[in-house]
């Protein structure tokens, strides 16, 4: 991990990003609604992405999944509709895990050749490249047609009889027809058959997974038996484990630089212990980032699992979510973070990703402004990651009905579609701005001054930390419901960060107490030239233990004052 900067990761949903067509159609195919390629990833837009503060690109989708486009012309064998979600499909239903979706290729069977070409031109501008691994199932139809010579297909060796053997790749309900309580015929003139039924991705080891399952993918066997109290089977090491093993060889082999393991708590920490570090001999600053949601299970992905970072979803995306939605105090910031216990560096903070609703939805705040405060505090309190989706920097909405995703404050995942507010930015490969409003426009200007910042100031991506709400309840003129203020040091250089979740501008006292200036080694003085570094204008700070230090926020802003000690 190379701890001198600030990891910034900008998401991106790579089939989405360089989609044209301003007029999809709910459900469309390809042919109607158009798709993006990786082709669109130029070296002005990787230039332009770099320029708003990202280090990393996550290109999400990359990776060959199942869809209901047919393919069969390039040697791909179709999958069946009932088991595809959307037309363009889930890019979590991996259908081979050693090719690149051919949706994102302009040349189909050159598919392989853009995705390095794509690698090289991501390293060229300066950005580092991240993709996704998806170990804990597959797509039900799961074929590979690229798979290297000497290896074999996962399943090809599995005795079905066996509900679960520690020598197979996927867990079966023996004797049994897949009977899925969804549509299992979709838009085919036959349904779709699976005997004996496969174990769902999402642990249903039954043969009836309904529409809220994840009923078009089938679970991976890492040798541990559910159904039998979950005894562990580890040695002699299961297949799958080496099957796997072999997968994130290859793609660390075509020189990406992370990758970003779905619901990776899904899979036995032992698997992680086991695989990580064979991957870093090899690779040893290849990055791993978990998508985890079980704090009790944090400590052993990264202790044992040796995981770099993981999501910091339950902690602190839902709490300044429900912080700028105005459902919980900012005093829950605090506990957020000393709920960590000391991990709080190995955390990859985010307000967006495309699991979760856009902030301007009207499922979340409405108004992209609201959450500036929140965006400070997540990207300024700590040296650890902070990731954006894209098109969060412009207010994008969400609002869309594309087709098998509903009217739910998410772009798409699983539809053939083209995002507003990205299709005006990048204005046909200029990105000269012309289509953008002038909000997107002021928007993305606080983002950018933002993300930058992270890595311009040593004090953010290396100083030290400390939070001053404790010193700060019932002020006489700080609300601690609604403000949130934190101090950041690097050398002799101190920042003052106070963000305000309020829609009223507020004029603040806040107290530093005198812990603050003895950990943190700050001279005190009545009159400090500070420099605001989201505007640039100048101020004068008083910083005495014993006197209120006198702050002006606006409403749904904040400030970060430096000050040279």
């Amino acid at each position: 991990m190379n701890e001198e900067k600030k990891i910034i990761i900008y998401q991106v949903f790579t089939r989405l990003f360089g989609n044209n067509n301003n007029h999809c159609i709910n459900n469309g195919s390809i042919t109607e609604n158009g798709c993006g390629k990786m082709a669109d990833f130029t070296a002005k837009a990787l230039g332009e992405i770099k320029k708003l503060g990202a280090t990393h690109i996550w290109y999400t989708g990359i990776i060959e999944h199942a869809t209901q486009t047919d393919y069969r012309r390039y040697n791909i064998r179709p999958d069946h509709p009932a088991i595809v979600k959307g037309k363009a499909g889930s890019p979590y239903a991996i259908k081979d895990y050693y090719d690149v979706d051919p949706d994102l290729a302009k040349d189909i069977p050159g598919r392989m050749k853009e995705f390095e070409n794509l690698v090289l031109r991501t390293h060229r501008s300066g950005l580092k490249m991240i993709i996704d691994f998806v170990p804990n199932h597959v797509a039900r139809q799961y074929n590979s047609d690229a798979q290297p010579d000497g290896t074999s297909q996962l399943g090809a060796n599995d005795d079905p009889n066996y509900a679960f053997s520690p020598y197979n790749n996927f867990y079966y309900i023996p004797q049994t027809e897949l009977h899925g309580q969804f549509d299992m015929k979709g838009s085919a003139p036959e349904a779709y058959k699976e005997s004996p039924a496969k174990a769902t991705g999402n642990n249903r080891f039954d043969a009836y997974p309904n529409i809220n399952d994840w009923y078009e993918t089938v679970k991976l066997n890492y040798g541990v038996d559910y159904q039998n109290g979950g005894t562990r089977h580890f040695t002699p090491v299961p297949d799958t484990w080496n099957k796997m093993l072999e997968i994130l060889l290859f793609w660390a082999a075509k020189n990406i630089d992370g990758f970003r393991c779905d619901m990776a708590e899904m899979v036995p920490v032992e698997f992680w212990e086991w695989a990580v570090p064979q991957v870093k001999e090899q690779y040893p600053n290849i990055l791993f980032i978990a998508e985890v949601y079980n704090p009790v299970e944090y400590r052993n992905y990264l202790f044992r699992g040796k995981f770099d970072y993981l999501y910091d979803k339950v902690g602190l995306y839902d709490t300044l979510r429900s912080v700028i939605c105005n459902n919980e105090s900012a005093t829950a910031i605090t506990r957020a973070w000393q709920n960590l216990g000391g991990i709080e560096k190995r955390m990859l903070n985010f307000l967006e990703n495309h699991d979760e609703q856009r902030i301007a939805s009207d499922f979340f705040a409405s108004n992209p402004r609201k959450a500036i405060p929140g965006l400070i505090v997540s990207a300024c309190m700590n040296t650890n990651p902070m990731m954006i989706y894209f098109g969060q920097e412009f207010g994008e909405l969400g609002m869309d009905s594309e087709g098998f995703s509903g009217r739910d404050g998410r772009t798409t995942i699983f539809d053939y579609w083209s995002v507003d507010t990205i299709r005006r930015w990048r204005n046909g490969g200029k990105f000269d701005g012309k289509m953008l409003t002038d909000g997107q426009k002021s928007l993305h200007d606080v983002y950018q001054r933002i993300l930058t910042m992270c890595n311009e100031e040593k004090a953010i991506s290396q100083g030290a930390f400390f939070d001053l709400m404790y010193a700060n309840l019932n002020g006489w003129r700080f609300n601690e419901h609604r403000q949130y203020a934190f101090l950041r040091k690097y050398e002799k250089e101190l920042l003052i960060i106070v963000v305000n979740f309020d829609h009223i501008s507020a004029n603040l006292a806040i107290n530093i107490p005198s812990h603050a200036f003895d950990f943190l080694q700050i001279p005190q003085m009545d009159n400090y030239q500070a420099i605001e570094l989201l505007t640039g204008k100048e101020e004068s700070i008083c910083l005495l233990p014993y006197k209120a230090t006198e702050v002006s926020v606006e409403g749904y802003g904040g400030k970060i004052l430096k000050i040279k000690l």
